[in-house]
């Protein structure tokens, strides 16, 4: 006699199996054919020789966000713009460690960096007022800053 706890069992049985079936067909499909699987060395080795034509050199902004106690500072809105300009073309939030980073083009041009701290209070309350920081970038090149909060 039939009764649907008994087919449940069988049912379940049955899906397991399909799943297990279906992942080790698909798994020698990708293995037998070496365009969607794995692939011989001579084509990783014939990859990795091109450089990509798309990349352009660049400069790089980093810096840290310091709060009042001289501690770094998570999630502050980071703001970039030239020194020639009026609004922001950037926009950076501080990670873990307070840290960020914004690629800039290349060529002698100076920057402003501010942070962005509405709705953003310290640890006791009191409202924090940053300062704007310039950094002058001359060819491709790393340049390193802090924003101190006070």
């Amino acid at each position: 006699m039939w009764t649907p706890r008994a087919h449940l069992g069988t049912c379940r049985w049955f899906v397991h199996y399909r799943s297990v079936a279906l992942v080790a067909f698909l798994g020698l499909c990708l293995f037998a054919n070496p365009g969607l699987g794995w692939s011989t060395g001579d084509t990783v080795v014939a990859q990795s020789s091109n450089p990509k034509p798309h990349e352009q050199p660049y400069a790089l902004i980093f810096g840290t966000v310091w709060g009042p106690d001289n501690r770094p500072v998570y999630g502050v809105k980071v703001r970039i713009r030239r020194e020639s300009e009026k609004k922001a073309r950037w926009e950076q939030y501080s990670d873990h460690n307070g840290e960020f980073a914004q690629r800039v083009p290349v060529g002698p041009q100076d920057y402003v960096i501010w942070a962005d701290l509405k709705g953003y209070k310290s640890l006791q309350g009191n409202q924090l007022h940053p300062d704007e920081v310039k950094v002058h970038i001359d060819g491709e090149e790393r340049a390193d800053t802090g924003l101190h909060l006070k």
